[in-house]
């Protein structure tokens, strides 16, 4: 049971939740000079997905001449999502036309985009080039396709960052090999024919993961983590040139973004004019906290750039309807403690808590549901997945924790403890 909850907390919880609508909506930016600098991207620069604003039509194939296999084209498919899901670009289609030995690979346009050039997006994934691991004698020790992935990460014994390799099986033996065969001598890595480090064999590595830092000179968390988004960049089975590219017209349009924006604000408007009239204080409560919601899932969404869908934001507005439906549960077991009698804060307490368990396991039943559209689905239903969740998540932020904090701070005021404010019989208390 919330105890003490004074007459400020209604003024700081109402400012949090305005500056949270307005970072969600407007971001926060500065200029220097022509050059604007985003700290937070708010909705104006939300990815949206291929069915809103189009997107980018690009076909891979391996440079002429070289043989490929089925699992070197499953590999490098699946090498393509890992890219695409680290960018978290869920809205796409990786598929490989095995007869012609192409990756078509379709994908939204990036956010803040003004001239659609699929040239310049294509770079967006990264280098498409062949990594290859050198001795100093030239001979080539291992490739792309023996690389499970690099990571950066703090060197706790030497200051600063080093980048962690893994190994796939068929690059552990050959690994072992290598640095017994060049010990205290150094193995190149290159991309194609540019060198990007040259690290010291320092001890034979038997294990399946080594380690590459500067003892001397400890490496920066950019510079690592350039490093190994390079490595991972490369660690392709083959090459893949661009054979082709164009662009994706909107399926659905820039009209249907902007008529469902409206009607998510006209249903929005309805929904507090019905609580406000039906629920007096709580209404206005929850009305404000519902904009809380709604800030939150967006930033969720513009922050790590997920991309936004029109099932997306059809996720957005079923989680709303359910912080309605939360407020709702609420405002009624308020109404029903006054009717027998019970004091205000007995009321608000009461009210809160027996209808808590209804709206946890309503929430929880969408979260489950929710977790498995994005375990399971892709694309679209991945979107549609991860909006409601996190809309939930607000829900019981907003929904339940603020809102028993801002109702229990107004009922402070004298001028508004009247049981008819809150859904009580007028001229009741």
């Amino acid at each position: 049971m919330l105890k003490r909850v004074g007459k400020p907390v209604i003024f700081i919880l109402v400012l949090v939740i305005l500056a949270l609508t307005y970072v969600s909506f407007f971001g926060i930016s500065y200029k220097s000079g022509d050059i604007r600098h985003t700290i937070i991207k708010g909705a104006q620069d939300i990815r949206f997905g291929i069915d809103i604003k189009g997107g980018v039509d690009v076909t891979f194939t391996p440079p002429a001449g070289t043989k490929v296999t089925r699992s070197d084209m499953e590999a490098a498919v699946q090498r393509l999502n890992q890219r695409l899901d680290a960018l978290k670009i869920q809205d796409r289609d990786v598929y490989p036309d095995y007869t012609n030995n192409r990756i078509i690979v379709r994908y939204p346009w990036q956010s803040g985009i003004t001239q659609q050039d699929p040239e310049e997006a294509i770079k967006e994934l990264g280098a498409m080039s062949e990594l290859t691991f050198k001795g100093p004698d030239g001979t080539i020790i291992l490739t792309g396709k023996d690389v499970q992935k690099a990571e950066a990460k703090p060197d706790p014994e030497h200051g600063g960052y080093l980048v962690e390799l893994t190994f796939k099986s068929s690059g552990t033996q050959k690994f072992a090999e290598a640095t017994k065969k060049y010990l205290n001598q150094q193995i190149s890595i290159y991309m194609d024919d540019k060198e990007i480090t040259s690290p010291v064999v320092q001890s034979v590595i038997t294990t399946s993961t080594c380690v590459i830092n500067n003892e001397a000179n400890p490496m920066t968390a950019e510079e690592t983590k350039k490093l190994a988004n390079q490595i991972n960049a490369g660690s392709l089975p083959f090459k893949l040139v661009t054979d082709n590219y164009g662009t994706i017209s909107p399926t659905l349009g820039q009209n249907a973004l902007r008529v469902t924006i409206i009607a998510g604000i006209i249903a929005f408007i309805l929904v507090c004019l019905f609580m406000i009239l039906y629920y007096r204080l709580p209404g206005v409560i929850a009305c404000i906290a519902l904009l809380g919601d709604i800030a939150g899932s967006l930033l969720c969404i513009s922050i790590p750039q997920y991309t936004l869908t029109l099932p997306g934001i059809a996720g957005i507005i079923l989680s709303i309807g359910m912080g309605v439906d939360a407020n709702i549960i609420t405002g009624e077991r308020i109404k029903e403690e006054l009717r027998v009698g019970k004091t205000l804060d007995g009321a608000i307490d009461a009210g809160f808590e027996n209808s808590f368990s209804a709206i946890f396991d309503g929430n929880i039943t969408v979260i489950i549901v929710g977790l498995l559209l994005m375990i399971f689905g892709s694309g679209s239903v991945n979107s549609f997945g991860f909006t409601l969740i996190i809309g939930v998540i607000f829900n019981f932020i907003m929904g339940v924790t603020v809102s028993r904090l801002m109702l229990k701070s107004i009922s402070k005021f004298p001028a508004l403890r009247k049981n008819f404010l809150f859904g009580g019989v007028r001229n009741e208390g």
